[in-house]
């Protein structure tokens, strides 16, 4: 059999050409179309073998997809910033992939390669060798697909190590409930025993914040996404920062400024993660690349002169 047309998936699925182009189309329009003719169309198509000729179009010509698992939450603007930025360095269009389920393989053909975060890569894309970056570490994924992370590790250490040298050895870590590879390794980084880590939402903070006290705490670590809680708990439980209480943040929340801590470079992220690709495509294969997080001094860190050992 020559070329599939069009009309040959019309003829074998029993509907008009125009279907059948709706339908291969993605039905950008919103035309209104019973699923069980879409299945028809798609089935026949898949039978007769048809090349989508937009993917032959795009294939090559400097198109590279974004794929997140979720919404573009407000973390990942400052990400979704530092790809535009980049992409238009490197003279490539994006194309925005909602979601990785079904028929994404066949859409993600369009691209050349694919920036992923918030989820892990298709097994599909796996196992064709599809070109991909996964912005942020994602174990499961091995050495398979190469990624761009911040070092989250390296800069939690830079902040202990700055809290000690002001003195401070009694300190509790305050981190979020997930258990995420940035928040793992940002534990890493703190050296902290595990015995003095808190799994927080907020719940109930502010009587442990006055217990500790009581037993000559004089820090606290705190990971970006608890931050508000904690700034709340210590707003009720009437501790002066950094008075009573010095207060370090794994992370820089765009709320406080103030907050001494390091600063996630998301825009940077963006822009690696794009030039990454752009190896990968280019190359075929690519090294996982680590960014520095700038230290962010702050006004939330207080010197102790006499403090007792930990």
């Amino acid at each position: 059999m020559g070329r599939v047309r069009q009309a040959d998936i019309a003829r074998v699925a029993g509907v008009s050409q125009a279907t059948v182009s709706v339908v291969l189309g993605g039905n950008r329009t919103g035309v209104r179309l019973a699923e069980a003719t879409r299945l028809r169309v798609l089935e026949a198509a898949q039978r007769l073998g048809y090349a989508d000729p937009l993917a032959k179009r795009q294939a090559g010509h400097g198109l590279f997809g974004i794929c997140a698992a979720g919404p573009a939450f407000e973390a990942h603007q400052a990400i979704l910033a530092g790809i535009a930025a980049e992409a238009a360095v490197l003279g490539k269009d994006l194309i925005m992939f909602t979601a990785p389920g079904p028929g994404f393989a066949r859409r993600s053909r369009l691209a050349d390669g694919c920036l992923f975060f918030g989820g892990p890569v298709p097994a599909e894309q796996l196992a064709t060798g599809y070109p991909s970056v996964h912005i942020g570490r994602c174990p499961e994924l091995g050495d398979r697909v190469p990624y761009v992370d911040a070092d989250h590790a390296s800069a939690s250490a830079e902040v202990l190590a700055r809290l000690r040298q002001a003195g401070h050895r009694r300190i509790r870590y305050l981190r979020e409930p997930a258990d995420t590879p940035a928040a793992r390794e940002r534990e890493s980084g703190t050296g902290i025993e595990p015995a003095l880590v808190v799994r927080t939402d907020g719940t109930g903070l502010a009587t442990a914040v006055r217990g500790w006290l009581a037993d000559g705490v004089t820090a606290l670590v705190v990971d970006e996404a608890v931050f508000a809680p904690a700034q709340r708990a210590l707003h009720a439980a009437a501790v002066s920062v950094p008075g009573d209480l010095s207060l370090a943040v794994l992370g820089c929340p765009p709320s406080s400024p103030e907050a001494s801590g390091f600063e996630v470079p998301r825009r940077a992220l963006g822009r690696e993660a794009v030039r990454l690709l752009a190896s990968v495509v280019a190359t075929g294969a690519g090294e996982p690349r680590l960014l520095t997080c700038p230290p962010v001094a702050g006004t939330t860190i207080a010197s102790v002169q006499d403090s007792a050992p930990l």
